[in-house]
Order: structure tokens, then C-alpha cells, then sequence
């Protein structure tokens, strides 16, 4: 189970790579070799990475990051997205380092969400609509960062998912999420056949209580 953080303030810290020991290294390049064989489609590419987590004050949490690629995941045993497909999720992924002088901080992490977003619902929003309202930190390190976007009406979120599919179809491509559905309570969540992400459940129930409430 996830922990469900409520920082009133956020702050990123670019932090030194973890050294990896040649045998280890070794061992993520055999596991990446075996992902990529399983699915070609997989790669290698910059990703930023939870280095560690610590409060600064009471409210702001500090994140520390690195910049790593994707086989470093291989060393959680999730290399990239051999195990994603059927997994109900909330559209997002990995946040890429940024280049040149760029920061990554907050505005970089809120513009990344609105670009998800319509990369995998069809959905355009302004990034500066988007609100933060949660931080989960899984078991395996990960941390993620949860925006809420303006509500929109059912059917106008439906519309916009069967257009994007439409057209990356029109492309020659397969679109990131092959159906939406919408969950108006916790209880719900048991009626979604296949697996779900680690922090689906605790954070449905979060934003159920505080939109609810």
C-alpha cells in the first residue's frame, strides 16, 4: 500500500546517479536485454528517478531526483512496460529529465501531467488548470505526483478518448490506453476486471473523501 502525502509545498533536488556495481550492472543489462526481446518496442531512454524523500518543514516535502534511463528499472524486476498492459491506471508515466538550463520543479511536473493527459485521453487542459493534490510513495521506490484536473462532463471525456483512438488508428499507431472508463466511488473499483496499479484504490478513495467532503 502506498503512502498518500499531502505536501503543502514541493520542492526538487537534481542529485547524483546511484552507482551501480558491475555485477549488478551485469544483471540489469541481462534483465533489460530479456524485456526489450519481449517487447521491441521498449526504449532506452532519459528518465528521472526518486533518489529519496524528506520533509522540510512540516508542510513542503523535498524530492531528490537522478537522472538515470529506463533499464535501470530492470533492477525492480519492472523493466518498462513488459507488465503494464491491462493494468487500470490514471493516465501519466515517467517524467523525463529536462534539458539545457530548464528546472525540474513544479511548473515542469504540472505541464508534463497536462501533456499525459492528452497524449492518452484526449483530453486538453491548460497545465496552469491543473491542481497537485496528492504525492504516493510505493514500496519500490517510486513516487508519484497526482494532479486533479477542471471537471468535464462524461460525455465530453468519452468523446475525446474515441477521437484520439480514432486518429492514432488513422496513423498506423496503437493508442497508450486501449479504454477509459469512469469510477464515481471506491466501490467500483472491484467491478474493473484485471489487475490495477499499486496506488489506484488508496488514491480513488482519497480524492472520493476531499471532492466528496
Amino acid at each position: 500500500m502506498p503512502d498518500l502525502l499531502e505536501a503543502g509545498g514541493l520542492r526538487l533536488v537534481e542529485v547524483a546517479p546511484p552507482v551501480v556495481p558491475a555485477e549488478v550492472r551485469t544483471a540489469m543489462d541481462r534483465e533489460w536485454g530479456e524485456a526489450v526481446l519481449a517487447n521491441p518496442a521498449l526504449f532506452d531512454g532519459p528518465v528521472a528517478v526518486c533518489a529519496g524523500l524528506s520533509w522540510e518543514a512540516p508542510d513542503d516535502l523535498l524530492v531528490s531526483w537522478s537522472r538515470v534511463t529506463y533499464r535501470y528499472f530492470a533492477l525492480r524486476r519492472v523493466p518498462g512496460a513488459t507488465v503494464a498492459p491491462g493494468r487500470w491506471q490514471f493516465p501519466g508515466g515517467s517524467v523525463e529529465p529536462p534539458t539545457g538550463d530548464e528546472p525540474l520543479d513544479e511548473p515542469a511536473l504540472r505541464r508534463h501531467a497536462a501533456v499525459e493527459l492528452a497524449e492518452e485521453t484526449g483530453v486538453d487542459v491548460p497545465a496552469a488548470d491543473l491542481t497537485r493534490c496528492l504525492v504516493t510513495h510505493g514500496e519500490d521506490g517510486q513516487v508519484g505526483v497526482h494532479y486533479l484536473a477542471p471537471p468535464l462532463p462524461a460525455s465530453f471525456l468519452r468523446e475525446s478518448f474515441t477521437a484520439l483512438v480514432a486518429a492514432e488508428t488513422a496513423r498506423g499507431r496503437v493508442s497508450e490506453f486501449d479504454r477509459i472508463t469512469l469510477v464515481g466511488s471506491p466501490a467500483e473499483l472491484p467491478d474493473l476486471s484485471g489487475p490495477h496499479v499499486g496506488y489506484l484504490d488508496p488514491v480513488v478513495r482519497w480524492v472520493s473523501r476531499r471532492v466528496g467532503s
